[in-house]
């Protein structure tokens, strides 16, 4: 019975898959290296862009790092770990997402070189989050504070914009992110998407585009008899309904006289009648209509001179609410003239050959505003908007905080430099992994002077050189790839996607290695449903049968 012992046990499921120690570490390591080098040759004003072709053969080319990483068919867990947290970088801060990938990528690279040399992937992490917090340490007390500052807005803009391929709008693009953000940056609202509504219209030069105190809906009048111009809109935002209810399966109406069948109908009307009368005598002459407005009542509405829209999304009533200082109510026959909104004008407009959309302008007190867009092309456009995105994101930061730092990779040459310091104060093995992580943030200005066509060893080379001599803002000069001052070139970005991007990035790196064992569960076979043939074409992995 003792020789029984040695008999290995088996627990897991038949075709199941585990890799376990240095070997479970290397294949996770080199999947997120995958991830970070598929965006690596986008960084800076001079990175590449990428062609991303979906299932339908729909192409977007863009070197927007959030973008390329959601449309990535990724398959591999670690992988997925990767994408989510540049995902999260992306919603908290909305910039730094390529940043915060690459250093992760060359965190775990650095760590797989001191594996190889038996250091604990325990230390390693360790000396990894005593890194972190000194590196953001580092980066607030270099730090500059430019709270009211107008003008650098404009510069943080900029900064966000280059290299996304719109060069030629950024200084016009610039201004209305600025624009928009700081007529925003009072409502307390966290996700700027909430609060700024880009509307794309192809065609038109790009100088048309242009900031709109207000909203503009994506929908048309109801009734052809209704007015297409409303100046000084008094705006009403109905939650409820103007048609009447139909009646149930089960409901009854007994006429007996077709008197008794005109009065039921007169009715009908006389309630439809009363409730624009309500709408009218509260002074309303726009209304917007979260669900129908029957035809009886369009009929009333334009007799009154009413423009109105059904059928508006409930996320476009929630921003209308915002810029018309409207309230959305449910009931108009408790309608006051207190609830109503205004805007300076209300106008339906065509745009391109078939397409209309309501046009809602001139709100006073706007706590919305919208952008207009317009561009040769709808690539163009996305890009754009993209564009837009990242910059309104930095700006509306940069205004809630105040702090910025220089761009250009001087703050990582910075950090890296009092890294080193840093871990000359440990003697334990932890010192490593503290000298290993400021050489991987050093990947950034590696990474911007390789893209820009610069010698990555002798642009690292004058950058230290720089910094060493105590010119911390220095950093590198795309146009001829020396070091200079990058606060006198404008080239700045808001300290908090900085000190995200290295949280970010730690993050994803510390999960990673602390992963010693994966284990993969066989993969199901797609079965044939119940009547369906096992050789149906969206089977593929059933052989056809040879004719």
């Amino acid at each position: 019975m003792a020789g029984l012992s040695s008999v290995p046990v088996v627990i897991l499921k038949e075709g199941s898959k585990r890799d376990t120690g240095k070997d479970a570490q290397h294949k996770n390591i080199e999947a997120a290296k995958a991830v970070a080098d598929a965006v690596k040759t986008t960084l800076g004003p001079k990175g590449m862009d990428k062609m991303l072709v979906d299932g339908s053969g729909d192409a977007t080319i863009t070197n927007d790092g959030a973008t390329i990483l959601r449309e990535m068919d990724i398959e591999h867990p670690v992988a997925k770990m990767i994408v989510e947290v540049a995902k999260a970088q992306d919603d908290e801060i909305g910039d730094g997402t390529t940043t915060a990938v690459i250093i992760a990528g060359e965190l775990l690279k650095k760590a797989e070189v001191l594996l190889d040399q038996d250091v604990h992937p325990t230390v390693i992490v360790q000396g990894y989050k005593q890194a972190s917090a000194k590196a953001q340490s580092v980066l607030k007390e270099m730090s500059l504070d430019v709270s009211g500052e107008k003008d650098m807005l404009l510069k943080i803009a900029e900064t966000a914009m280059r290299g996304k391929g719109i060069e030629i709008a950024m200084d016009h693009l610039a201004k209305i992110s600025v624009e928009a953000a700081m007529a925003v940056a009072d409502t307390g609202a966290k996700d700027i998407e909430d609060m700024v509504d880009i509307v794309k219209i192809p065609g038109g030069r790009i100088e048309d585009s242009a900031i709109n105190y207000g909203i503009v809906i994506d929908k048309e009048r109801t009734g052809a008899g209704m007015p297409k111009r409303v100046e000084n809109a008094r705006i009403l935002l109905l939650e409820g309904t103007l048609e009447l209810k139909k009646l149930g399966n089960d409901a009854k109406v007994t006429i007996t006289e077709a008197k008794d069948l005109a009065r039921f109908k007169e009715g009908e009307e006389q309630v439809l009648r009363s409730q624009v009368e309500a709408i009218a005598n509260a002074g309303a002459n726009v209304v917007f209509c979260e669900k129908g407005i029957g035809v009886t009542a369009q009929h009333y509405l334009a007799k009154n001179g009413i423009l109105a829209a059904r059928r508006v999304k409930a996320d476009d009533m929630k921003i209308l609410a915002l810029a018309t200082g409207a309230r959305v109510i449910g009931d108009v026959m408790q309608l006051t003239p207190k609830d109503l909104g205004q805007a300076a004008l209300v106008e339906e407009r065509k745009i391109g050959e078939d397409k209309h959309m309501i046009f809602v302008e001139g709100c006073k007190k706007a706590k919305a505003v919208s952008i207009i867009l317009h561009g040769v092309s709808e690539q163009f456009l996305e890009e754009m908007e993209r564009a837009l995105d990242d910059a309104l994101d930095v700006v509306l930061d940069v205004i809630h905080s105040g702090k910025i730092v220089p761009g250009g990779g001087a703050p990582e040459i910075m950090v890296a430099e009092r890294l080193r310091q840093y871990a000359s104060t440990f003697e334990g093995r932890e010192q490593l992994a503290i000298s290993a992580f400021a050489a991987a943030v050093e990947s950034i200005p590696l990474t911007l002077a390789e893209n820009a066509g610069f010698d990555p060893v002798d642009t690292l080379a004058a950058l230290r050189s720089s910094h060493e001599r105590g010119l911390k803002n220095h950093g590198l000069n795309m146009e001829n790839g020396e070091p200079g001052d990058m606060l006198a070139k404008g080239v700045v970005e808001p300290l908090k996607v900085k000190t995200q991007a290295i949280k970010s990035a730690t993050e994803a790196a510390t999960m990673v290695l602390r992963v010693d064992d994966v284990i993969a569960a066989k993969r199901e076979e797609l079965k044939p449903k119940p009547g369906q043939s096992p050789y149906d074409y969206n089977m593929p992995q059933m052989p056809m049968p040879h004719r």
